[in-house]
């Protein structure tokens, strides 16, 4: 370990250090999403420290203002670490909400996927995909554009309000980057434009979706991370059947990234959590709920990643459009997006 570790403790002594603090609590977690349910299992596991879960179905935004919320609070309702879209990092960064700390396996994390000082680090990625409900839709989508057919009436929704959510608001500037053409610069107004098209349609369905409501039928196409929809398709096991499609244009991957609060009241435990969630069997954990884990290309290089995971992702040449939008993309999308819904597309997500 030596100095990455940012007071060059050992790791025996960060583990005695967090089992001391006795406990973990994390924010915006659920179970289903990218393997975290045996992850956090996997850590209690490991280390008999406990996990105070707050708000599991939280967003980005709310895992921010939770910090804001808890800074002088020591209780039980103040995160120690988060798990939020790529351009809440910098930001939190910038509003001193974060402390550094690097993983001692940080060399294999991508430069462009962390902070130099390691104040966030980036932890894995997905592309945007539509799990669709084969037993009610025939005809799969191939792209976005096919969205807006007519068949498709009251079928479409996003995992999220698009006013908050990473998710929801990277499905609008991939709908956007398709129809401008692979834009960058025109991916926020165009994918604005394109949910307004579908909600004057009447196809989009103003809902969070999710595994519930796609199975009902209220939501029979959802745009979602891939790894959420090639989840649900286990946990669903044919009832109904539905399929995970990623769009021929419009793949925008997203990667999340990992921070530890500056207000943590458990900083050792929450060093801990990263040091668990950055070793092969935290990065193998995700890639099991079908996240690419960020260190994928070093193990996979260095023969780490069992074969029948492999198998179980969708084709890698649907993977190869994949664009990783920038900060500053991400950033002035979604100011306009974030802005305009209201105004553009006149939806409100709930």
């Amino acid at each position: 370990m030596g100095a990455s570790v940012a007071s060059a403790q050992s790791m025996d002594e960060l583990i005695a250090a967090a089992k001391k603090e006795g406990q973990l609590t994390t924010i915006a977690l659920p179970h289903d999403w990218c393997g975290y349910g045996a992850l956090l299992e996997g850590f209690k596991a490991m280390y008999g420290i406990q996990i105070n879960e707050l708000n599991p179905d939280a967003g980005s935004g709310d895992e921010i203002e939770a910090i804001k919320a808890n800074k002088d609070n020591k209780g039980p309702q103040a995160p120690d670490v988060i798990d939020v879209g790529l351009s809440f990092g910098p930001s939190a960064k910038a509003d001193g909400l974060i402390q550094p700390y690097k993983v001692s396996t940080w060399d294999e994390i991508p430069a462009d996927a962390k902070d130099p000082e390691g104040y966030w680090y980036g932890d894995y990625y997905g592309v945007l995909a539509f799990q669709v409900n084969k037993d009610i839709v025939k005809e799969m989508p191939t792209d976005w554009a096919d969205l807006l057919k007519p068949e498709y009436a009251n079928s479409v929704a996003l995992a999220g309000d698009p006013r908050t959510s990473n998710q929801a608001i990277q499905a609008v500037y991939a709908a956007g980057l398709a129809e401008a053409g692979g834009d960058a610069a025109k991916a926020g107004e165009a994918g604005l434009d394109f949910f307004g098209k579908l909600n004057k349609a009447g196809n989009f369905v103003p809902v969070i979706g999710k595994a519930a409501s796609i199975a009902q039928g209220a939501t029979p196409i959802l745009i979602r991370w891939d790894y959420n929809a090639l989840s649900d398709r286990d946990t669903l096991a044919g009832n109904p059947e539905t399929e995970v499609v990623v769009p021929k244009n419009g793949v925008v991957a997203g990667v999340y990234v990992q921070a530890i609060s500056a207000y943590a009241p458990h900083p050792n435990a929450a060093k801990l959590w990263m040091e668990y969630l950055y070793s092969d069997e935290g990065q193998i954990g995700w890639l099991k709920g079908y996240c690419h884990p960020i260190r994928f290309n070093a193990m996979s290089k260095a023969g780490k990643i069992p074969a029948d995971l492999l198998a179980k992702l969708p084709e890698a040449s649907a993977y190869e459009k994949a664009v990783f939008p920038t900060i500053e993309q991400q950033n002035t999308a979604k100011a306009k997006i974030t802005a305009d819904w209201d105004k553009v597309v006149g939806a409100n997500v709930q």
